[in-house]
């Protein structure tokens, strides 16, 4: 049995429990609030010294931290990560693009907007955000112009990581409706199997 310590409405750490839904595995989830100092304790600090989540117990005193790096982790072995050497290298590629390129811009605005404790104040900050997120969206609806899905030619971990944050885009303000592809891949993922909605 799995345990993840997250908070739901974290787009890393729905990542993770987009994939235990989807492969159906057993798993326990421990919510996590940061605003409150849970992941300043020293019991949490113990299983990742970042003091962030997700973090996944894969046995008692076994952790690991990093949301990509639990994907790749609970998605070994399973049809969720390509054999090939060449298409897991895609599926890494769009992973390192999520973190890097996407993830900053998109999750930074959603929670300046969202959960920042004086939104307004970061109205400029926010902004700013703007120009790199739609750019990552680009991106993605060119890729996304020809292809189902992110690699592979299926549903991969590589759909799940992208589709964390892009999907409450609008929360930080992006407008989704001028990126057609990115939208019908939206709607594909959420078709699959096991998918999950992020909790309220």
């Amino acid at each position: 049995m799995y345990r993840v310590y997250g908070t739901s409405a974290s787009g890393n750490c729905h990542k993770v429990r987009m994939v235990l839904e989807a492969l159906k595995l057993p798993y326990e989830w421990t919510e996590i609030d940061p605003g409150r100092g849970q992941t300043r304790t020293s019991d949490f600090l113990a299983m990742n010294p970042n003091g962030k989540v997700p973090v996944l117990e894969i046995e008692p005193g076994v952790h690991l931290p990093e949301s990509n790096a639990i994907l790749c982790y609970l998605a070994d072995d399973t049809p969720l990560l390509p054999e090939n050497r060449l298409q897991r290298a895609r599926v890494m590629q769009w992973m390192f693009f999520e973190q890097y390129s996407h993830e900053p811009y998109i999750a930074v605005a959603r929670y300046l907007h969202r959960f920042h404790p004086d939104p307004a104040s970061q109205r400029a900050l926010a902004a700013t955000k703007l120009d790199g997120g739609y750019r990552a969206l680009a991106v993605m609806e060119g890729h996304l112009a020809g292809e189902a899905f992110f690699a592979g030619g299926r549903f991969t971990i590589a759909d799940i990581a992208l589709y964390a944050y892009t999907h409450v885009a609008g929360e930080g303000g992006f407008e989704l409706a001028r990126f057609p592809a990115v939208a019908a891949w939206l709607a594909r993922v959420e078709a699959q199997p096991g998918y999950v909605r992020m909790p309220e």
